[in-house]
């Protein structure tokens, strides 16, 4: 089975999710947008299309046209019921693809956080972090529900933290891919950022990521392996040997 990642800046990867994807029968390609041409993940048709975060804006598509590439593939690989996972950024985009507006939410949600479940919980993907587990958010812009997707989480700050379309589409605001020995390239690359929120300090975020980052990676390791069983066990991907 072929995984094609999109991914807009080096340091937000895919993180644990690599080898979850891997142990469940994935080879996976990773495209950079802005440098490499996207258009051959529409022609490989990929099993299963992954689109990351950014610094970025969805709105933004004048000052980096290749988002409307990425809306486009998304917009394709839904409307012919083929699995997508986004992550902040890549969440934003399939919220964007289904017709829902996305925008700047006036607050910046920086840090370690704990998520709302919402609904039936078991039956939710994110059932293992029901048990108010802090996840890291990072983002600024937020989102409209589309129409005909489900609810799957929010927090304190934004309701819409996590939804599902169908049974083959996720899209996670936070992010749950994370590692905690990766993060200090976090800090490195988004200085300026930190820098512009009152309060926020390198100090304060590297002390919340050894503290939380470690704990997180067993409950994202089962929230990957249930959604993606599901994706082989709906026919939407072949099951892994």
């Amino acid at each position: 089975m072929l995984a094609h990642v999109v991914q807009h800046i080096a340091f937000e990867h895919l993180g644990n999710l690599e080898l979850a994807l891997s142990k469940h029968g994935y080879a996976i390609s990773t495209f950079m947008a802005g440098v490499e041409d996207l258009n051959p993940i529409s022609k490989d048709d990929p099993d299963l299309l992954v689109v990351l975060g950014g610094p970025i804006g969805v709105y933004e598509t004048d000052a980096y046209p290749y988002l409307d590439t990425e809306l486009e593939l998304i917009r394709d690989r839904i409307a012919r019921n083929r699995p997508v996972l986004g992550i902040c950024l890549g969440c934003q985009l399939i919220a964007r693809a289904l017709g829902a507006d996305v925008y700047p939410g006036g607050t910046k949600e920086i840090g370690w956080a704990p998520l709302e479940i919402h609904g039936d919980v078991e039956g939710n993907v994110l059932s293992p972090l029901q048990d108010a587990l802090e996840v890291l958010h990072w983002h600024g812009d937020t989102f409209d529900l589309p129409a005909g997707a489900t609810r799957l989480a929010s927090s304190a700050v934004y309701p819409n933290q996590a939804f599902s379309y169908r049974d083959n589409v996720l899209a996670l605001q936070f992010h749950l891919e994370v590692e905690a020995e990766a993060l200090e390239s976090w800090y490195l690359g988004h200085a300026h950022e930190i820098a512009s929120v009152e309060g926020l300090t390198v100090p304060g975020l590297r002390e919340d990521g050894q503290r939380y980052g470690p704990n997180l990676q067993g409950p994202a390791k089962q929230v990957w392996a249930k959604w993606l069983v599901s994706l082989a066990a709906q026919g939407s991907v072949e099951a892994a040997a």
